[in-house]
C-alpha cells in the first residue's frame, strides 16, 4: 500500500482521505493540523495513526511517499515547495500558488525533482464529462465553434457570509474567478481540447463590506448565528461574465457567482458544434444532454455500457445507481495513484488527471481575467 499524508483538515482534508480510502490503493498514515493537539484530536476522529502540529514533522515520517496539500490559498506554494524538496510525490488543493510566478516556479521545481505532481481540478473526472470528452475527440460534435456556461453558488449571498476566502491576503487577489471560475475553465478546456487564449471580463463585488462573525467560519457551513460581527472591506469579486476567445478561432462565455440564491454548486457547459452540441449540469450528473438539429434530442445516463469504450471505466456502478461528486473525487485519486504506482506521469492527453501544468494554466487564465477587468478591454493570456 502507498504510505500517504495529508495536511490540512477543514472542509477538503477529511474528503481527499474518504476518496483515498475508496481507491483501494493507499493507507493514510499521518496528518498535519496547526498544533500536535488538534492534529491528534483528528487523527483519532478519523480513524489515522499519526498527527503532527507541523509541516516538518509529518515530511519526516518513516515510509511517507506522497502527500496531499489541502491548506488555505496562501499556504500551497510554500508547502508544495518543501513537498516537493522532501522529494515526496504531492498532490495539491487549487489553486496551485497565489501568484503566475509561482505557479511557473513550481511547475519546473516538480519537472526537476521527477515527483509525480497532480491538482484537484475535479470536475473533469465525472463519467459524464469524460463521456463529453471522448465525443469530441472521436469527431462526433463535428467543429466546435462556441462554448457556454457557468458556475452558480449562493454561500456568500448574505452580508453576514464571510470566510478567509474572501480576505485577498489568505485567498488571492480573485475569489469567485480564482475558486470556481478556474474549475469552469479546466473543465472546457479539457473537454474541447481547446485553449483559452485571450478574455474580456467584468466583475463585480456584490458586498462592498461584509459582517465577519468574530468566532470565525468554515467554508460551506450556512449563515452565522453569532451575534457579534465586525466589518471587513471586500476587494475580492462575488461573480462575474467572461468572453472567452479559444486557440482554434472558437468563442465562448461562461457566468461565476457566489451569490446566486439557491444554486448550491451548479457549473454547467454547453458544447456546439457542427454536428450536434453536448450539455452537462453538475448538480444533476448522470446525464449528458446531446442535442441535434434534424433529430430528437438525447439523454445520455452514465450507465457503463452505454459509454464509449475509452472511458467507461469512470462509471463504477451499473446505470440507474447515481454516481456524483464524491465518485468523481475517488476517479481523480485512482489516475493519480496509478501514476504513482509506476513512478511516471502520464503522457499529456485528455484521460488522466490535472496536473501542475493545469494548475498553472488556470493561474494564467485568472490573472488575465482579473487583468481584463481592471483594464476593460481584451487579454491575452500569459503562458
Amino acid at each position: 500500500m502507498i504510505q500517504v499524508g495529508v495536511i490540512g483538515t477543514g472542509f477538503i482534508g477529511p474528503a481527499h482521505i474518504e476518496a483515498l480510502r475508496r481507491t483501494g490503493m493507499v493507507e493514510v498514515v499521518a496528518l498535519c493540523d496547526v498544533s500536535d493537539e488538534a492534529a491528534q484530536a483528528k487523527a483519532a476522529e478519523l480513524n489515522i495513526p499519526h498527527g503532527y502540529g507541523s509541516v516538518e514533522q509529518l515530511l519526516a515520517h518513516p515510509g511517507l511517499q506522497v502527500v496531499h496539500n489541502c491548506t488555505p490559498n496562501h499556504l500551497h506554494a510554500a508547502i508544495n515547495r518543501q513537498i516537493i524538496a522532501a522529494g515526496k510525490h504531492v498532490f495539491s488543493e487549487k489553486p496551485l500558488s497565489m501568484t503566475p510566478e509561482e505557479a511557473r516556479e513550481l511547475v519546473t521545481l516538480a519537472e526537476q525533482s521527477g515527483v509525480i505532481h497532480g491538482l484537484s481540478f475535479v470536475y473533469r473526472q465525472f463519467a459524464m464529462v469524460q463521456q463529453a470528452a471522448s465525443m469530441v475527440r472521436n469527431g462526433s460534435v463535428g467543429r466546435i465553434f462556441s462554448t457556454q456556461g457557468g458556475y452558480l453558488q449562493d454561500w456568500m449571498l448574505l452580508e453576514t457570509d464571510y470566510n478567509w476566502r474572501v480576505d485577498a491576503a489568505l485567498g488571492g487577489r480573485s475569489r469567485a474567478l480564482a475558486d470556481i471560475g478556474s474549475h469552469w475553465c479546466d473543465t472546457l478546456q479539457f473537454v474541447t481540447g481547446r485553449r483559452i487564449v485571450e478574455v474580456m471580463a467584468d466583475l463585480s463585488v456584490v458586498w462592498p463590506t461584509r459582517k465577519a462573525s468574530v468566532g470565525g467560519g468554515q467554508t460551506f457551513t450556512g449563515g452565522q448565528t453569532a451575534q457579534r460581527f465586525e466589518d471587513k472591506a471586500v476587494t475580492t469579486e462575488d461573480r462575474g461574465a467572461v468572453l472567452l476567445r479559444f486557440d482554434d478561432g472558437s468563442k465562448g462565455s461562461f457566468t461565476v457567482s457566489q451569490v446566486s440564491a439557491g444554486r448550491k454548486n451548479q457549473l454547467t457547459f454547453e458544447v456546439n458544434g457542427s454536428d450536434c452540441s453536448l450539455g452537462w449540469d453538475q448538480e444533476v450528473p448522470q446525464r449528458l444532454w446531446i442535442g441535434h438539429r434534424q433529430q430528437p434530442n438525447q439523454w445520455l445516463s452514465d450507465d457503463p455500457g452505454l459509454l464509449n469504450p475509452d472511458v467507461a471505466d469512470r462509471a463504477h456502478f451499473p446505470g440507474g445507481h447515481i454516481e456524483g461528486w464524491p465518485d468523481a473525487f475517488k476517479n481523480m485519486m485512482i489516475q493519480f495513484y496509478r501514476a504513482v504506482a509506476t513512478g511516471k506521469m502520464p503522457a499529456t492527453g485528455q484521460a488522466s488527471f490535472a496536473s501542475f501544468h493545469d494548475g498553472a494554466d488556470a493561474m494564467y487564465i485568472v490573472d488575465a481575467i482579473v487583468e481584463s477587468h481592471q483594464q476593460q478591454r481584451w487579454i491575452t493570456v500569459a503562458r
